[in-house]
């Protein structure tokens, strides 16, 4: 079995975290798979879900689904499962602080509508006087580049704090060591790494509780021996790879033939890969690890001819849109995008001195039919690359500066 990573994944994404988160890219050389993402090939998965199977994580993921979360439910980024606490009063100053940030990627929808609410965030803290100024460099889904660039931190000497959202789970740890080695305060967010040296590790509930929610929803619908294809973006995060896990735990369980493949969130992959498989008998059901690529394998059914499936997607706009244009039966897994929000408030906390929880797990709560069109409207106007769930409409610039998607 895989090491844990921090505390209890010790598990932005990610959610969220962080995971996942959703919603992410790596080096595909962290597992072992018979095809690299984006070859459309079937992927060898059952060594590494097992691999990555946690019982005791699965099982702890599965109880927080229903857990009772700490604080103002209008602040869903604040809030947090109760449990150990980080003292941070050594980290207490005043003054305006230098954040520095190791961003994995904004390659993706879910990345860039975080990294836009981000740096929303960051200027009501500049403002207020908390933060001076946030460096931030882009490791564009690149392990060595963020080592290189949490390195390039470490030497340059200057930073009052970190902020990590690694790429990949274990390329990325002996980094994030050497950062906690600094004496300066580490927020890991999104995805986990193999130690508990952060400050603190922010993340909605995990990977495991998106796969109970999804395959549970499917194999509601489908009877054993129905066929699923489950569309997977790549491996070696922890976040996706147990979302992968749970769920084809459930899929087996069932009796569900699950068929997984990597594809690199390549929409053209995508349809190919559908296409393929229709043309050798019935769809019942698709499962998704993120949502991109959603709306394109419901118009490969579509191409086809084919009954729509049963299927799983998430709060991107363009899924829900293409959800209720088509009626077809679905939810969207949330992996709350409104974690990009919390490093920096948590840093907030830390250079007051103010107690932290250690392991920082924010509310994960999917959305279902009945919350469509609520969902969609309280979205109206937003394009389809944005996450419904992703709590900013109380910063400065909403809505314009979603709607616009300039990256900062």
């Amino acid at each position: 079995m895989r090491k844990n990573s921090i505390r209890a994944m010790a598990l932005g994404a990610a959610l969220p975290l962080v995971v996942l988160t959703a919603c992410t890219t790596t080096d595909p050389s962290v597992t072992e798979t018979t095809a690299a993402p984006g070859t459309g090939a079937p992927a060898e998965s059952s060594p590494a879900s097992q691999e990555w199977f946690d019982q005791a994580l699965y099982d702890a993921q599965f109880e927080q689904r229903s857990a009772t979360f700490e604080g103002n439910a209008d602040q869903p980024y604040l809030q947090y499962i109760a449990g150990d606490m980080t003292d941070t009063t050594e980290f207490a100053s005043s003054g305006p602080k230098k954040v520095c940030f190791a961003n994995a990627s904004i390659s993706n929808p879910w990345r860039q509508t975080g990294w836009i609410t981000m740096n929303q965030q960051l200027k009501v803290l500049q403002d207020s006087g908390v933060i001076s100024e946030m460096e931030t460099r882009d490791a564009k889904d690149n392990d060595n580049t963020q080592i290189a660039d949490i390195d390039y931190f470490i030497d340059e000497g200057n930073c009052d704090g970190f902020v990590i959202s690694p790429n990949s789970t274990a390329a990325l740890t002996q980094a994030v060591e050497r950062a906690c080695e600094t004496g300066k305060p580490v927020v890991v967010f999104d995805r986990g790494v193999e130690t508990d040296c952060a400050t603190t590790f922010i993340h909605p509930i995990g990977g495991f509780a998106w796969g109970i929610d999804t395959a549970t929803f499917l194999t509601d619908r489908l009877e054993s021996g129905d066929k699923v294809v489950a569309l997977r973006i790549l491996p070696g995060v922890d976040v996706l790879e147990h979302r992968w896990a749970a769920a084809q735990k459930i899929f087996e369980d069932k009796g569900i033939q699950a068929k997984d493949y990597f594809t690199g969130a390549d929409p053209t992959e995508i349809k190919k890969i559908i296409s393929d498989e229709l043309a050798t008998g019935d769809v019942q059901g698709v499962w998704m690890d993120a949502g991109d690529g959603a709306v394109a394998a419901l118009e490969a059914f579509e191409d086809a001819g084919k009954e729509l499936p049963v299927m799983t997607g998430e709060d991107e706009m363009s899924f829900l849109t293409k959800w209720k244009e088509t009626g077809i039966d679905a939810m969207a897994p949330v992996y709350s995008n409104f974690q990009w929000r919390t490093p920096l408030l948590a840093l907030e906390k830390i250079f007051k001195g103010e107690q932290i929880p250690a392991e920082w797990v924010l509310p994960q709560e999917p959305i279902l039919a009945d919350e469509l069109d609520d969902w969609l409207q309280r979205n109206e106007g937003m394009p389809g690359g944005h996450y419904a769930k992703f709590g900013g409409e109380d910063l400065p610039g909403y809505p314009e500066v979603w709607q616009q998607r300039q990256m900062p």
